[in-house]
């Protein structure tokens, strides 16, 4: 099973290396960022390095195999998601590798997951959404909750990853589900 992870420069890009950790031990991982997102990561003290089983590919690597819809992906995550990157996806504009991943996901029907990282959000932004919804991509913005009792921000990030595996079908014990009394 291949995934695509690609991590841009907005804030949170722990949530990206944590799917990252999430995905590894459910396939292969394939993983692109933008510089903006390393220097965000070391802004924020997140480490971009990965384990074995992640092939990391370079933004202008636009020969790399998820580039084509003969190439199969279980999904492809943008997290977080720039509203730069989000805007060129809703324009069906490809630069860059994550822009072709998320592009080649639109065109073969394939799950694609965007985690947008803004507040508050412009018009553009919420149109931009919008054209990218009816497209077919899940719009996850990272949304704080508090039914599952958090009790530290990797309570809240837990969260939000198990959103992003619910959304690729993928079995996870992230968080306890609304009904589920136990752990409380």
């Amino acid at each position: 099973m291949n995934f695509f992870v690609g991590i841009t420069g907005a804030s949170g890009v722990r949530l990206g290396a944590r799917l990252v950790g999430e995905l590894v031990s459910r396939g292969t991982v394939h993983l692109s960022f933008t510089p903006q997102a390393q220097a965000i990561a070391a802004e924020e003290g997140v480490s971009l390095v990965f384990p074995d089983g992640v092939k990391i590919w370079p933004l202008e690597a636009l020969n790399a195999p998820v580039s084509s819809g003969s190439f199969r992906l279980k999904g492809t995550v943008i997290v977080p998601c720039s509203m730069g990157t989000l805007g060129r996806l809703a324009a069906g504009v490809s630069s860059n590798l994550i822009e072709r991943a998320g592009d080649v996901a639109l065109k073969e029907k394939w799950p694609l997951i965007l985690v947008p990282r803004e507040t508050p959000l412009s018009l553009i932004h919420l149109e931009n959404m919008a054209t990218l919804a009816r497209a077919g991509a899940v719009i996850l913005p990272p949304v704080l909750t508090y039914y599952h009792w958090p009790r530290c921000i990797e309570d809240m990030e837990d969260f939000i990853l198990g959103k992003i595996l619910d959304h690729l079908g993928l079995d996870h014990a992230l968080f306890r589900r609304w009904g589920d009394e136990a752990g409380r």
